[in-house]
Order: C-alpha cells, then structure tokens, then sequence
C-alpha cells in the first residue's frame, strides 16, 4: 500500500510542480546583478510559474511563491558543484542545492537579515546544506491534493494551515518551513509571536515586557520573509550604483 501510495504522490507532485504560463507582476532582474548582490544568508523569494505556485500565491494573497537560501561558496567549500549557491527545498527532488540560473529568470525579491554575526550567517547556511537529501514523504497524497484547485474555497482564517505540507517530521520540508528552521536555530526573528506582559521587578512594577514566541516553522510561508520587519528588502540595482542620469527617454507617452 505504501508503494503504491508514494508513486501516486510522485504523479501528483510532478503534475503540480509543471510549469505553465503565467504573467508576472514583478520585474526580472538579470543574473548578473542578481550574483553581484546576493550575500550568504540572504533569502530569495521567486515568482514561480507552476500550477502549486499558483495556489500558494492565491493562498497567501502575495506575489511570492517559492523561496531558497543564498550559501554562496559554502557549499563548494564542502565538495558540492561550484556553481550551486542557493538551498531550496523541492516539491518532487526534495532538499537539494541549485545554481542561480535555476531561478534567476523568474521576478524574484532579496530579503537580507540584520544584525546576524558572521559565525551566525554560516550556522544558518549550514542548516540547510547539511538537510540537503531530505525529502517530502509523498505516500501523503491528501497534503497534494489540496493543491489541485489553484484557488481552492478555503476560509481566510484557514489559508496559513492548508500551506503546511506533511507531519512536521523534521526530514521533510517545504521551502519556506526549511529556511524558518534555519533560522530559528540561531534564534533570528521571523515574525514572532508577541506577547505582553506586566514586568515582576520591584523596580518596575508597572512596565511591560515584550516576549517573543517562536511560531511553528510550518507555518511559514515565503511572503512572510518579505513582510518581516527583521528582513531588509535589497533592490540590486540601487544596491550596484544606480544613477537616473544614465537614462535614455523619449518624448512619446505610453497609454
């Protein structure tokens, strides 16, 4: 029964992980600029084109879609291919390592974290190359399926749940459970939960602390990268020296 239940996931998340034409709302930026600004640790989030995506973007109410963590030479330092920067959990490969080609071609955003000591950037780096090879258990073919209408009815309330794929087993991920471990292992915030509480020093019996509680990894989702007050949004472009001065403009309006 196993058997037959995982190659019918492996259908499943083949079909779903298809490309098919989609119209993007973001700019592509070239490789080039992309490699010339992405530093280790940075997350890049992807516009992506398959018929998944098209349900978490509808899911989440976000342009963003997929996510991968930046490594840069890490991984080759450690025998992989020298061109394979970025770790990205895959619905059908599972944890693998890819080249920037792979995504570059897609609108893509980088959300770079702060604050983080160097020591610390390469723990979280780490994280995700050493679970390179785990995989998603694909004999839960209720956890795909879910995905088959790319806008599936589901309550508002209910949106965030239904992106949590499998049992919470730490060897199978999505992208964005993947990288929320990662950093979660060195303690970065995400989108914490707050909560407020009355202090108990003498001192001060009547100031409120702020505690942060760590959210559940599988309740990430990519968009949430982009909306943390925790992640810097880098633009390449501004970040290599843009200047308008260098623009060539044309007296023709466009409608």
């Amino acid at each position: 029964m196993n058997i037959v239940l995982s190659r019918l996931g492996g259908a499943l998340a083949r079909f779903l992980s298809r490309e098919h034409h989609v119209h993007g709302t973001a700019s592509v930026t070239p490789p080039s600029l992309l490699a010339a600004t992405l530093r280790p640790g940075d997350v890049l989030l992807v516009e992506g084109n398959s018929r998944i995506s098209t349900a978490i973007k509808y899911l989440t109410q976000s342009t963003w879609s997929h996510a991968a963590l930046y490594v840069g030479p890490l991984l080759a330092e450690r025998g992989g291919p020298p061109e394979h920067v970025l770790v990205e959990a895959d619905t059908v490969d599972g944890v693998r390592s890819v080249s920037l080609d792979t995504l570059a071609m897609l609108p893509s955003r980088i959300c770079r974290p702060i604050g983080l000591s160097d020591a610390e950037c390469q723990r979280v780096c780490r994280y995700a190359i050493e679970r390179i090879g785990n995989r998603y258990d694909l004999r839960n073919v209720i956890d795909l399926a879910r995905y088959l209408l790319p806008t599936p009815p589901v309550p508002l309330g209910m949106r965030r749940r239904m992106l949590a794929l499998g049992s919470g087993d730490p060897s199978r991920a999505i992208c964005s459970t993947l990288i929320a471990q990662a950093f979660q292992s060195v303690r970065y915030p995400i989108l914490p939960v707050i909560e407020q509480r009355r202090s108990e020093s003498p001192d001060c019996p009547a100031c409120i602390q702020e505690i942060a509680r760590i959210r559940h990894h599988s309740l990430f989702a990519p968009r949430d990268f982009d909306v943390s007050p925790y992640f810097q949004v880098v633009k390449p472009l501004l970040e290599q020296g843009f200047d308008f001065h260098g623009l060539h403009w044309t007296d023709r309006t466009t409608a």
